[in-house]
């Protein structure tokens, strides 16, 4: 074995290959007109201003009476309703010493400057009204413009839209959004030994063989990221048919992600491959679970090749693949919220690598542990809610505050 073979070449921390990843992923070109209702998870290619504000006038916030809060002082009579103004219609000034049956949303007439709310006041046998509380000015009146301002830029170029942004934006009077495009990703596993579910019976399964589980993940994940997916299927272990599926992924995608195959073993064609079309920088991060993982260029389009291995798989894609993706669409913030959480488990083997275990709440506000925490076991992503982020190096004893990542974060 040669010097340059033995040396073992260092591994890369999971900060630097982010920061090397993203490094390449520049805002897709393209924008498309999408309805507002069909916009969630889109990322917003405009600043959104407002060209009214909102509320439009002030507004009641309860069903109540309207009243100016002067006529009342020094006085317990009952007042006359002098007008009725419901949610869409649009009363006249407020008649002297009078009051104004108003409901919820209706625009405060002029002259008044409080709402009583209906269960606070009494109606007479002849229909005036008597106040049982003394209001102060301004109580239960949305203001007008309280929620948004003329010409407030009410959400921002790069934000990725939930639906209470569409709400916001439905608010002012927007129908349709600009967006950015979707991002073009072809999706294929490598393997012979891949089979899929419905293909063959499990109690036909030949030896050696393994239901195919990384491609619905996988798939899934991208979806659920705005992603327009094609699904190439299973590419078997042979050279000549990695660079043809390679080849032909590369012709109408802006990015192309693998699963299993970027080893160095001499089944694994997918780095040969690669580099005969394009260009392939293989990592090894010094991450557990999810060591290798390769990032590289077929003609136009990226490429990505994620380990085999399920949960290394799963991981690394929400760690690596998630914020690539959500930057070509011109995220601006794509970094999860972690918190700290009470450990109620034990962890006492310090690896040198930075750890993400598999985790999930436990009533009484701490964290258990998945038994098995290894890289073939996707039951510990299904079971868990979250995951660990376990510095190299570090061990957990029960008791100990823990960075916890939710699930919730990574896969909206």
């Amino acid at each position: 074995m040669t010097a340059e073979r033995s040396a073992a070449k260092p591994m890369m921390s999971l900060d630097d290959a982010l920061d090397q990843l993203l490094a390449h992923a520049l805002a897709l070109d393209g924008v498309e007109q999408v309805a507002t209702f069909d916009a969630d998870r889109r990322v917003l290619a405009q600043d959104l201003t407002s060209a009214l504000q909102v509320p439009p006038q002030d507004n009641s916030s309860m069903d109540g009476y309207a009243l100016c809060c002067a006529d009342l002082v020094g006085s317990t009579q009952a007042l006359p309703v002098s007008q009725r103004i419901p949610a869409g219609s649009v009363g006249v000034p407020l008649a002297p010493n009078s009051v104004v049956r108003i409901f919820t949303g209706a625009p405060i007439p002029l002259g008044a400057d409080a709402v009583v709310m209906q269960e606070d006041c009494e109606v007479q046998s002849d229909g005036s009204v008597c106040i049982k509380v003394q209001p102060k000015p301004g109580q239960w009146i949305r203001r007008a413009g309280e929620d948004v301002a003329r010409g407030a830029v009410v959400l921002a170029q790069g934000a990725r839209l939930t639906p209470a942004e569409l709400g916001l934006a439905a608010s002012i009077g927007m129908d349709t959004l600009s967006v950015a495009r979707r991002p073009r990703v072809a999706l294929f596993s490598t393997g012979d030994e891949l089979v899929m579910p419905g293909a063959v019976a499990p109690e036909n399964m030949p030896s050696g063989a393994i239901y195919n589980s990384n491609r619905f993940f996988l798939r899934a994940l991208l979806t659920r990221l705005g992603c327009e997916v094609s699904d190439l299927g299973i590419v078997p272990d042979q050279r000549d048919a990695t660079i043809a599926a390679l080849r032909e992924a590369a012709e109408h995608h802006d990015v192309i992600l693998t699963s299993g195959g970027v080893s160095v073993g001499e089944e694994d064609h997918i780095k040969p491959a690669v580099q005969r079309l394009g260009h392939l920088d293989l990592w090894q991060l010094a991450i557990k679970p999810g060591k290798p993982f390769a990032y590289g260029r077929v003609a136009e389009a990226h490429f990505i090749g994620l380990p085999g291995n399920p949960v290394s798989s799963f991981v690394t894609f929400l760690l690596l693949v998630r914020p690539f993706l959500l930057k070509l669409q011109g995220v601006v913030q794509w970094a999860p919220s972690a918190t700290a959480v009470r450990a109620d488990f034990a962890w006492p083997r310090a690896d040198r690598r930075r750890e993400f275990l598999r985790v999930r709440r436990n009533p009484r506000g701490g964290l258990d542990l998945f038994a098995n925490q290894s890289s073939g076991v996707l039951t510990s992503a299904v079971w868990g809610d979250g995951l660990v982020d376990n510095p190299p190096g570090a061990t957990i004893l029960p008791g100990d505050v823990v960075r916890f990542i939710p699930f919730s974060e990574l896969l909206g």
